[in-house]
């Protein structure tokens, strides 16, 4: 349990998050995920990175039980500076990260998915922000990157999910593969990023990153305020309060982000 990396190919590193039940991140795993993250790219060895994960689903977010454990705000400055750190390592990462997506992709899911440079997704997989039904703000920075304008708006403010077939439509889905085939069709993608010039895919990583129309470091910190902000009203205790009282979402599929 945890995050662990491999070498399955020459060039390329796996990244491997494991936190069952539903891959719901505890503040100590976003900071685990960022330092593996980091430690992959700075490697020279490695030329690409896949991120992937293990049980149910993806990513379901942050441990919302550790935030209501803890007295304060340690925990939630904690999940929110975890949040930020993982999404920035991913962003940042000096190789393309490819990321290989099944089951939920949910909140923090959406924040790491929406920073990666390339998704293969399962035909299982499903995204979205269900951050207003869980008493959250945040991750529409992400989203945005993998959607329109106006579907991300009305996504964020439903908290409906797609499906991977959609974004496969919208272009932000490299492939939609039986789950099955889901690490091999990510690393077969791995395997081509990572046939170039290591200095070079490098330099085009950078290169990319600096030309993107949107700052996803700041726009994201930005969200960040006002999530701390539903916090410190109680609005967001009140919301989680009423979280899975109809019925209609599985407990314990929780996340914020």
């Amino acid at each position: 349990m945890g995050v662990s990396t491999s070498a399955p190919d020459e060039g390329i590193t796996v990244v491997t998050v494991d936190f069952p039940p539903v891959n719901a991140l505890p503040v100590q795993g976003w900071y685990d995920l960022a330092a593996a993250v980091r430690a992959a790219g700075a490697d020279p060895r490695v030329r690409c990175v896949v991120l992937t994960a293990e049980g149910r689903g993806f990513n379901a977010g942050v441990d919302i039980k550790e935030i209501q454990r803890a007295a304060g705000h340690d925990a939630l400055l904690g999940a929110n500076r975890g949040c930020y750190e993982a999404f920035a390592a991913v962003y940042d990462c000096e190789v393309p990260v490819v990321a290989a997506v099944h089951g939920f992709c949910l909140g923090g899911g959406i924040g790491l998915a929406g920073n990666a440079d390339a998704i293969v997704a399962s035909e299982d997989a499903t995204f979205g922000l269900p951050e207003l039904d869980r008493g959250a703000l945040g991750a529409a920075t992400h989203l945005a990157r993998l959607v329109p304008q106006q579907l991300m708006r009305t996504l964020y403010y439903t908290s409906r999910t797609v499906t991977a077939e959609e974004l496969h439509r919208h272009g932000s889905v490299w492939r939609v593969v039986p789950r099955e085939r889901l690490l091999d069709a990510a690393l077969d993608l791995a395997q081509e990023i990572a046939a170039k010039d290591g200095q070079l895919i490098r330099l085009a990583k950078a290169a990319i990153n600096g030309i993107d129309p949107v700052d996803v470091r700041r726009s994201y910190r930005f969200e960040q305020g006002f999530t701390f902000e539903a916090n410190l009203s109680g609005v967001a205790d009140r919301v989680r309060d009423t979280f899975g009282e109809d019925g209609a979402v599985d407990k314990s599929e929780e996340e914020e982000s």
